[in-house]
């Protein structure tokens, strides 16, 4: 057996056959050359031939048909390259692909001395020249193969071929990556006999634009003979996909009165197509303008940044005058730069034309009038203003001033947010008789400053004259309230005070009347004539009508006016103390036990409802006439308490223990309170209460009663 020379796999682009010996047929489909050279011109002339393209599908070129990778360009049928329109720069590569219905192949026209404009084709593509690839030892060079997505049926269809021309007879070809044995599976197949590489299905460059795949040769048990070598597939990007408007809605906003040229938005669209091919080349219109007064070109798109800016010169851009405010747009992107083969898509972008405060407000008459009751609060009268600004603005919303006639500050105004007029009130009841008219000068202004070249006028100042209508006014007691301080328990009779009421109505002649209008207790009386207030009962501190020494009545004075009016005072009557209430004891009722080691019974606490210094210190004492010496014991513990205990244990039973109390007053008052004691059994942790017989009462009270029961036999 003769040695191998080294294995060499070449890949042919789509339809493209191997380049044989002299022994292979004299046809070979696809192009003539493969590699053109065009210089650059100073310009490509319209319908002027460049240079002419041969291809052949071996076939008689049936329903042959070309693509060129620039839209400026197109191929005639009998395959001359002409240019669409005169145009200067269009890179340094064009691409032509031709293709029938039985075969399709790839050119490249390289122009020598072109300028880059984008990326090239064969910079995305990785595109590999059809020259000779100088082979290294062992190595296995290949040429991508170039399939267009979006292709129809049939299939499955052959698309280019691998050939080792030193192949071992029974070797097979075998193809391996993602889009044959591994997800996406069974896009792409080989003959293992003959290396014809063939796809099975449309393919979409956008959700796959290349496949990585793996050729080798093996024996017929698998063994990898050559290999494995890289065959790139690059799917070709057809104009497959509308430009797509993603950001929405659109809108934009604009002052009034903008020079022309003012940027109001940007629109960008966006598509799916190859970014480095005019496929997603887009160019920017305007389609539609809605309204289309006062002028139907109000605005400009720049075709390829997207911006749209304003044309119209500034007094156009009136807000005030437009018959809308908003413009709606209907923006077109389309693809292929804006050529009428373009695919295209559209969205509606919205301007608002902005107010700027450029109108002043502007009261809709000099002078407004109003009437008002003396002694009234609230709203007067509603001042009206005009202004031609945006009423959702602070442009136009009014804020007013009283600059004059108000040193009382009787006045306020303030601006209804729903009307925008001005709502003049009282809030300081006039006075009639003081001042019958008063005359305010009023301005308004907007919330937001006016542009500079806008000023406030004699319009926006308003005079307002009010009339203050005289009413019947209740008496006014003074002073309001009336104080005296007299001592509690004073006698039935005594005169406290005379009030003293006055009619505010000093231009009318009225008399007044007096009358009691609240007195809880029933304590006073009124003279309706003089107002003398005098006592008809005791006057008592600790009386419940009576809160923190300090007693209320309200009196009424009444004039004689038709219909009469009334005014009310009060009368507060501090009451001084006197030590008229006896101290008491609390609590009353006390339990022992019988056994009790501590003979201590309660500790008592005693209270006075006088003040100091009628209270305490108080003073404790058993009250003996009635009580054994030797059983009880009281012992003072501080000014108000003191603790009653025993000197020994008694029987069971219920005792009462007079206890006498007197208080600090000057002079003292004393109280004697029987303190109930209990005796209890209380044994086993059980207490009983319950007496064992009569009350027990003290050794002198039982010799007192025998010593009767004898006399009376």
């Amino acid at each position: 057996m003769q040695p191998r020379t080294p294995l060499v796999l070449c890949v042919l682009l789509s339809q493209v056959l191997l380049l044989t010996s002299a022994e292979d047929l004299d046809c070979t489909p696809g192009f003539q050359q493969k590699v053109l050279r065009i210089n650059q011109p100073a310009e490509f002339i319209e319908d002027q031939s460049i240079l002419n393209l041969t291809f052949s599908d071996c076939k008689g070129n049936d329903k042959l048909r070309y693509e060129v990778s620039s839209p400026h360009f197109k191929v005639n049928s009998d395959g001359s390259l002409v240019a669409l329109r005169n145009i200067t720069a269009v890179g340094r590569t064009l691409f032509v692909h031709a293709r029938t219905p039985h075969a399709e192949d790839m050119a490249e026209l390289v122009i020598v001395g072109g300028k880059d404009v984008q990326s090239s084709f064969q910079d995305i593509f990785k595109f590999a020249r059809t020259s000779p690839v100088p082979r290294q030892k062992r190595s296995i060079v290949v040429s991508p193969i170039l399939i267009p997505e979006n292709q129809r049926q049939p299939f499955p269809r052959d698309v280019g071929k691998v050939v080792d021309s030193d192949r071992p007879e029974g070797s097979r070809f075998r193809l391996t990556g993602k889009g044959v044995d591994q997800e996406p599976k069974g896009i792409f197949r080989i003959n293992e006999n003959t290396g014809s590489v063939s796809v099975t299905r449309t393919l979409d460059r956008e959700v796959m634009a290349t496949y990585q795949l793996f050729v080798e040769t093996t024996d017929v048990n698998g063994k990898t003979l050559e290999g494995p070598v890289p065959l790139e597939i690059i799917v070709i990007d057809q104009n497959d996909n509308r430009p797509t408007f993603r950001e929405g809605p659109y809108v934009g906003h604009v002052m009034e009165g903008s020079p022309t040229g003012t940027t109001v938005m940007r629109m960008t669209a966006f598509d799916a197509d190859d970014p480095a091919t005019d496929n997603a080349l887009l160019r920017y219109n305007i389609r539609q303008q809605t309204p289309d007064k006062p002028s139907p070109n109000m605005f400009y798109i720049d075709p390829e940044k997207g911006d749209i800016v304003t044309v119209v010169s500034p007094a156009l851009l009136d807000r005030e005058t437009l018959e809308n405010p908003k413009y709606e747009l209907i923006i077109e992107a389309q693809d292929m730069a804006g050529l009428d083969v373009g695919l295209t898509g559209t969205a509606t972008a919205t301007i608002v034309i902005d107010d700027k405060n450029d109108h002043s407000p502007k009261f809709t008459k000099k002078e407004f009038q109003a009437t008002v009751e003396e002694g009234a609060v609230g709203v007067i009268v509603n001042l009206t203003v005009e202004d031609k600004d945006d009423p959702t603005t602070g442009a136009w919303r009014a804020a007013y001033t009283i600059i004059n006639g108000n040193p009382g500050q009787s006045f306020e105004i303030h601006t209804n947010p729903q009307t925008n007029e001005g709502m003049l009130s009282v809030v300081k009841p006039l006075d009639y008789e003081i001042s019958a008219f008063h005359t305010l000068l009023i301005k308004v202004e907007n919330e937001d400053p006016l542009v500079p070249d806008i000023s406030y006028g004699p319009s926006s100042t308003a005079t307002v004259h009010i009339t203050v209508r005289d009413v019947n006014e209740g008496p006014v007691f003074s002073p309001d309230p009336m104080m005296v301080t007299k001592r509690e328990n004073i006698s039935v009779g005594s005169v406290l005070l005379t009030a003293n009421a006055t009619d505010p109505d000093s231009l009318q002649h009225q008399t007044i009347r007096y009358s009691v209008y609240k007195d809880p207790a029933g304590w006073l009386n009124i003279n309706p004539i003089n107002g003398t207030v005098d006592t008809t009962a005791v006057l008592d501190r600790e009386s419940p009508f009576v809160h923190n020494s300090v007693y209320t009545a309200l009196f009424l004075a009444i004039d004689s006016g038709n219909p009469p009016a009334t005014g009310t005072g009060t009368l507060l009557i501090t009451l001084e103390d006197v030590n008229d209430n006896a101290p008491f004891i609390h609590p009353t009722v006390a339990e022992v036990c019988d056994d009790a080691k501590n003979l201590s019974v309660v500790i008592l606490e005693a209270s006075d409802k006088d003040l100091h210094p009628n209270t305490d210190p108080f003073k404790f004492e058993i009250h003996k006439p009635t009580v054994p010496d030797r059983v009880w014991k009281i012992s003072k513990i501080n000014n108000t308490h003191a603790l009653v205990s025993l000197l020994q244990n008694l029987n069971k039973a219920n005792y009462n223990l007079p206890i006498m109390v007197t208080d600090s007053g000057k002079p003292p008052m004393t109280n004697i309170t029987d303190l109930r004691v209990q005796v209890c059994s209380c044994k086993n942790s059980k207490v009983d209460c319950n007496a064992a017989g009569a009350l027990h009462v003290g050794l002198a009270s039982i010799l007192l009663l025998s010593l009767l029961s004898l006399a009376c036999l």
